[in-house]
């Protein structure tokens, strides 16, 4: 048995689970199980809460001798992956609420590196994401069930936030259709690929949906999110100290890119539930 706490961040939801002295050993079955929305508690994905130094793989990352904790994140089928912007800021709203962290700046240790998080005892979370790649890779993205407006391959922009993002602006984000599988993209990505579906709203303001690698369709994406606004930037010939609004179906995020390149995502971060569950 193993005690639980449901959260989200715009509607991204995760189960986490409190392993502050690294007893959990998870199974991808386990994740599954887990975040099953049928025979499960459900969820996005799962953020395994532990000590930096209770932890093997976390001692041995970058950066984990300035840090307590530690976000092991996996995906809904089970997955490992390098960060999630939703998640980390539950993740340290989690440590807040339970006296583990105090109100202010946090350190929080990811496969992605340490990321700073800052946090009151209420409110929107902020977490320094670290500055985006742009490889320059020419990309394409087929969208399968996709309406005529979008039928072929479209152009796409490779963005990294630390895990990959295949951008692709449209015209109205109800032709892109139902995201019940994944997007093919080319070149392909050897790990899998989050792709972005993105649209213009206003000056600074864009809408997303987004099909994550591991997840499928989720509400929302932080570290796509991210990626989708530092693409319009380009776009626009903004290369950094710019802030955009990025609306998600479960929400509305803010991303600004500082002068100095470091990328800043902010938005809520609520939990929900607790309770005991079994790991089987």
């Amino acid at each position: 048995m193993a005690a639980f706490v449901k959260g989200h961040g715009t509607e991204n939801d995760f189960v986490l689970l409190p392993d502050p002295d690294g007893a959990l050993s998870l199974t991808a079955e386990q994740v599954q199980a887990v975040c099953d929305r049928r025979a499960g508690i459900g969820g996005d994905g799962v953020l395994r809460v532990v000590r930096t130094a209770a932890d093997t793989e976390a001692r041995a990352l970058p950066g984990s001798g300035g840090t307590t904790w530690f976000m092991d994140y996996r995906n809904a089928d089970g997955s490992v992956a390098e960060m999630c912007g939703n998640g980390i800021r539950v993740f340290a709203r989690f440590l807040v609420d339970e006296g583990l962290a105090e109100a202010g700046e946090i350190a929080v240790l990811t496969r992605d590196g340490v990321k700073a998080v800052r946090l009151g005892a209420a409110g929107d979370v902020t977490v320094e994401m670290g500055p985006a790649g742009l490889p320059g890779t020419d990309r394409k993205v087929r969208l399968d069930g996709a309406g005529p407006a979008l039928d072929g391959w479209l152009p796409a922009v490779e963005v990294d936030m630390g895990n990959p993002h295949a951008v692709v602006f449209v015209d109205d984000l109800a032709d892109v259709g139902e995201l019940r599988t994944a997007p093919v993209v080319e070149p392909a990505f050897p790990d899998g690929v989050n792709v972005e579906l993105v649209v213009r709203r206003g000056a600074r303001h864009v809408a997303m949906r987004v099909h994550e690698r591991g997840v499928g369709e989720t509400r929302s994406c932080g570290t796509g999110a991210c990626a989708a606004m530092v693409a319009a930037a380009r776009q626009d010939g903004v290369t950094g100290g710019s802030t955009y609004v990025v609306d998600v179906p479960g929400g509305r995020l803010g991303v600004t890119e500082r002068a100095d390149g470091q990328v800043e995502l902010t938005g809520p971060a609520v939990l929900v539930a607790r309770g005991v569950t079994e790991l089987v």
